[in-house]
């Protein structure tokens, strides 16, 4: 599974969001967050999840198209997610993850940085188990994705909350505005 580096370009998909949405990817006037979470029900990922719809406005602000993948049904989202402000998209079959590079490992959960963040989102968000055939030990990754499709940074996260903070998105989106202007 060979894996993007930032400076490289993607090819422009359009997927289709778990409210029906098209959704075009890289969009073509924002920087696009594309974020690979685990599956709809998972603790860590729900506790993440809910930080960036807390902070939509700022990313929406910012100029920032959120899109975040989950390797769950449309179903299985909608009863997580259903009412978040940006697009989800439902990647059961991990075609996307394959596309992207992201992968999965036993350090999903193992890892000790993991442990805290499963906690609070247990007792915060209830547990959630992946779908029938669904990998457990998904690891997430985050793109920031220029309108020309460049990757202007990326991270592959080693265990299962291993992955972009709000501020880390909006700081890394900044800084690229910056430099865009400066040329």
């Amino acid at each position: 599974m060979s894996r993007y580096q930032a400076g490289q370009t993607i090819d422009p998909r359009h997927l289709i969001s778990i409210a029906d949405q098209a959704i075009s990817i890289p969009h073509q006037q924002q920087l696009t967050h594309l974020q690979f979470r685990r599956f709809a029900g998972c603790p860590m990922c729900n506790l993440h999840i809910r930080s960036f719809i807390q902070g939509h406005a700022a990313l929406a602000e910012a100029g920032i198209q959120e899109v975040a993948v989950f390797h769950s049904s449309k179903t299985a989202m909608l009863a997580s997610h259903a009412a978040a402000p940006f697009a989800l998209i439902a990647d059961p079959t991990k075609k996307l993850y394959a596309a992207f590079g992201v992968d999965s490992s036993i350090w999903a959960v193992l890892h000790p940085k993991s442990w805290l963040p499963a906690l609070k989102g247990l007792f915060k968000h209830g547990a959630g188990m992946p779908e029938k055939g669904q990998d457990p030990l998904g690891l997430p990754a985050d793109f920031l994705i220029a309108p020309d499709g460049t990757i202007v940074a990326c991270k592959y996260g080693v265990h299962g909350y291993d992955q972009w903070s709000l501020s880390e998105v909006l700081q890394l989106a900044q800084h690229y505005q910056q430099r865009s202007v400066g040329h």
